[in-house]
């Protein structure tokens, strides 16, 4: 629905009808739920041409002008739902991912959660009243919770005011909170804090360190707060950015990827990377790697396996994504039977993987 509505919004303003897109995706979305954004994207009568990630558009936007600066940078992505931090090499034209890492249960919606328990907390504490119990309530609270957190990142201070949020045998109840910018900071220090993990991990991935970074790129609108741009300012050690639209950078790096795939845009290589390892079950649920996080793609794998059992004739091949050694606890993305093989004692007859590769970044 949501692109339906987008692609019908796009061809009212151009005045034409659309069929092809590039859908832009966290860059820490596993194949499955890429898929589905192919899925969805046909169900609203859109051909797919490519999916990339959200930091690496991003990047792109903010590359397009400056593709004969050599240069490194970050791009901190925090939007709604989900979190991620890609670091990228900037040169001649090659935007290069060197590594990418986030947190998919990461957003603005979890700071809005977290002032929405405060008032359901205080409130409860002043009337003796649960409005955790009424679901109106909630979405009111909700809603108040993202306006106060909106106001925030510009004034120091706000109010929450919902007159007759609820009512008891004393008659009708209203909820009048102020919240200050500090206090704020104080209820979402933890998940402020989620960030900086993930971000550590993508500059020791990339083989770099925080002071050969050139640039920190803020993209999502929670990129605002200014508790967040002071965590990118002490993680990486200077301060992020404004070149671009937190909120616009996305689209606008799609755009160019586009015209890219049209030919209307030249001399952009773009080398994005997989964003989880992949591999196989083996003996024991055990997970192989055989592609591993943060490789360029596309790209290509080939490796020697013998038989498990006597007499073995089959193998069924289980191909997981993830970074857990369990089978069990990696993401299956897809299954096939590789028989034809001879009958020995087990360990005897040797099979290849079949060269495991991923083409493109959709």
């Amino acid at each position: 629905m949501i692109l339906q509505k987008i692609r019908q919004d796009a061809e009212a303003k151009l005045g034409e009808r659309i069929t092809e897109a590039v859908i832009t995706v966290p860059a820490y979305f596993n194949d499955s739920q890429r898929q589905a954004t192919v899925d969805a994207g046909k169900v609203a009568g859109l051909d797919v041409k490519r999916i990339i990630n959200e930091p690496t558009a991003a990047a792109l936007a903010y590359g397009i002008d400056r593709q004969q600066t050599d240069s490194k940078i970050a791009v901190f992505d925090l939007g709604g739902g989900t979190f991620d931090v890609t670091i990228l090499d900037l040169g001649a034209g090659v935007f290069e991912v060197l590594s990418t890492n986030g947190d998919t249960y990461l957003g603005g919606d979890d700071f809005d959660e977290a002032i929405l328990n405060w008032l359901v907390t205080e409130f409860r504490a002043e009337t003796g009243i649960d409005l955790a119990q009424d679901r109106m309530a909630l979405q009111r609270l909700r809603d108040a919770a993202e306006r106060a957190k909106i106001e925030l990142s510009s004034t120091l201070e706000t109010e929450i005011n919902l007159p007759f949020i609820t009512a008891d045998a004393s008659g009708p109840q209203h909820l009048v909170k102020p919240l200050s910018r500090s206090r704020l900071e104080q209820l979402v220090a933890q998940l402020v804090d989620r960030t900086e993990g993930p971000c550590r991990q993508a500059i020791t991935d990339a083989g770099v360190s925080a002071g050969s970074i050139n640039d920190v790129i803020l993209v999502g609108g929670m990129t605002r707060m200014p508790a967040v741009q002071a965590k990118v300012q002490q993680i990486f050690g200077k301060e992020p950015s404004r070149s671009v639209n937190p909120d616009e950078a996305v689209a606008l790096g799609a755009a160019i990827q586009a015209g890219v795939l049209g030919g209307e845009v030249g001399d952009i290589v773009l080398l994005d990377v997989t964003p989880l390892t992949l591999g196989i079950e083996t003996l024991g649920n055990v997970t192989t790697a055989l592609i591993s996080r943060n490789t360029t793609i596309p790209t290509k794998k080939t490796e020697t396996f013998t038989t498990a059992a006597d007499g073995q004739s089959s193998v069924d091949i289980h191909v997981l994504q993830g970074e857990r050694p369990m089978s069990a606890d990696n993401k299956t993305i897809g299954r096939f039977m590789l028989d034809g093989i001879l009958p020995a004692r087990a360990a005897c007859r040797r099979s290849r993987s079949p060269s495991t590769s991923i083409p493109t970044a959709s």
